[in-house]
């Protein structure tokens, strides 16, 4: 029972910043702009939020200074393509690239520095329950965010008028601007909202799952998190389950090199992505369904009239 347990907390611990990341996500592509720098706010945010942690000796103050990294990145992406009308995959990926840079000078002087940990919360009874304990009741803070942000994501979209909103603008941007919809404010609030996302799940890499600075620690998962935004068809409960399926596939992989399985990591490692390969593919057979969840201007630049 133990061994199970721990490999379920390993797998939603290696999940929370894959959710997280994609949920931020999720609403950016919804309101119809396409971002391909998640990895790089990702990765500026795991710096942020080591370098203020290790200076402040509060993992909440770091917490803070990732989610304040990752929106200023996404606002630079914001004014760019939103402002300036640049191509928004070009941008996205130069914003990866800047990140990546960026984050190996500042955290070059943090290399090796002791890392604080963001500690797990603890219920009195509620954490000693055999089995569900520890992974109901005694999870990190960030992990319980994840699940509130998922929940209040999808009340958000389905459930408000902004909501509907911000989908309209994605299905078409040129209709809900003659509506009198203020199409550049509703996308720089989506678009900083999915940075500051970005910059919370680098923020669990650097202060939870491995609480130390290592460059490019984020090691490709700003990438799976796109991929699952596709996976779930741009919806948010199918983001979470898709979210702990790959941190299972992550960690499965782990498990099976230490069991001595003779399966080659480099397989497993791109089970995620044949995974998404193969749902796209599914997907596509139901156009219906495709042309419902996929905001139809999605990447698309808009320029109100002058």
């Amino acid at each position: 029972m133990d061994i199970a347990q721990n490999i379920l907390l390993t797998i939603m611990t290696a999940a929370t910043p894959l959710l997280i990341a994609a949920i931020g996500e999720l609403v950016v592509e919804r309101s119809g702009v396409l971002n391909l720098g998640v990895e790089g706010m990702m990765v500026i945010g795991a710096v942020c939020g080591f370098a203020a942690t290790a200076l402040t000796g509060s993992p909440w103050v770091g917490m803070l200074a990732a989610i304040a990294a990752g929106a200023f990145f996404s606002l630079l992406f914001g004014v760019l393509t939103l402002s300036l009308a640049a191509n928004q995959v070009a941008t996205g990926l130069s914003l990866t690239l800047l990140g990546l840079g960026l984050s190996g000078m500042i955290g070059e002087s943090f290399v090796g520095t002791a890392g604080v940990k963001l500690g797990s919360i603890h219920i009195p009874v509620l954490t000693e329950i055999p089995l569900v304990g520890r992974l109901v009741f005694g999870q990190d803070p960030i992990f319980y965010i994840s699940l509130m942000l998922t929940g209040g994501v999808a009340w958000f979209l389905f459930r408000t008028r902004a909501g509907l909103t911000l989908r309209a603008i994605g299905d078409n941007h040129a209709s809900a601007h003659a509506l009198g919809i203020n199409v550049l404010k509703v996308r720089y609030l989506a678009v900083m909202f999915g940075g500051a996302c970005a910059g919370l799940a680098g923020a669990h890499l650097s202060l939870v799952y491995t609480p130390q600075w290592v460059e490019n620690m984020t090691a490709g998962r700003g990438w799976i998190a796109l991929a699952l935004v596709v996976f779930a068809s741009w919806r948010p409960w199918r983001v979470l389950g898709g979210a702990y399926l790959f941190g299972a596939v992550s960690i499965g992989q782990l498990h099976a090199q230490a069991l001595g399985f003779g399966i080659p990591s480099q397989f497993l490692s791109a089970l995620p992505y044949v995974a998404t390969i193969v749902v796209l593919v599914i997907i596509s057979r139901d156009r219906r369904l495709t042309l419902m969840n996929t905001p139809a201007s999605l990447g698309q630049a808009f320029v109100p009239d002058r």
